[in-house]
């Protein structure tokens, strides 16, 4: 191999493994070295969409718990920080169909929240969004009912998904 070529399968290696997003200059992915401890109370939910808000608290806890260091709890008492949520809408569009059936098969699900994540002590907010957007396509096998039925690993996936860009979100840009 060439040192060009030798070169560019190490620099698409290191890429590769860093993973494909980005990070502005000055943003930090560590919060105020006084955070410990975040309570991160369960989401209201202004949907019809059942129980939607319990599956993206579960699945935010996780997030926090396996991507960092802080301690996750409830009760927003206990917490050095509290992240609080409302899930506005959530909406499903389909997007492929099967030509034979004429169903759908891949589905654009667009979650709506508005956020806010605030400092226990000083009550500082360290983060805020009313227009928190989570969107992403996903395949559907059956139904589109079953889909956000509490059982179906689809929904488990989607508040994993929508739990990996939360984090992400408060963690880089307090």
């Amino acid at each position: 191999m060439s040192g060009n070529r030798l070169l560019g399968a190490a620099m698409a290696t290191v890429l590769a493994v860093a993973g494909c997003g980005y990070h502005l200059a000055g943003h930090s992915t560590a919060l105020p070295k006084n955070i410990h401890v975040i309570a991160v109370p369960a989401l209201e939910n202004k949907t019809t969409s059942y129980r939607l808000e319990q599956k993206l608290t579960a699945a935010t806890v996780h997030e926090f718990l396996v991507k960092t260091s802080y301690r996750v709890v409830s009760n927003p008492e206990d917490g050095d920080a509290v992240l609080r949520g409302k899930v506005l809408s959530l909406e499903a569009v389909p997007l492929l169909f099967d030509t034979t059936t004429g169903r759908a098969t891949t589905m654009l699900v667009t979650v709506k929240c508005e956020v806010t994540f605030t400092e226990s002590a000083t009550q500082k907010v360290l983060y805020h969004t009313d227009n928190f957007v989570f969107r992403n396509e996903y395949e559907i096998s059956t139904d589109l009912k079953s889909f956000f039925e509490e059982q179906d690993p689809a929904l488990d996936r989607l508040a994993q998904d929508f739990a990996v860009r939360l984090v992400a979100a408060v963690r880089e840009n307090y």
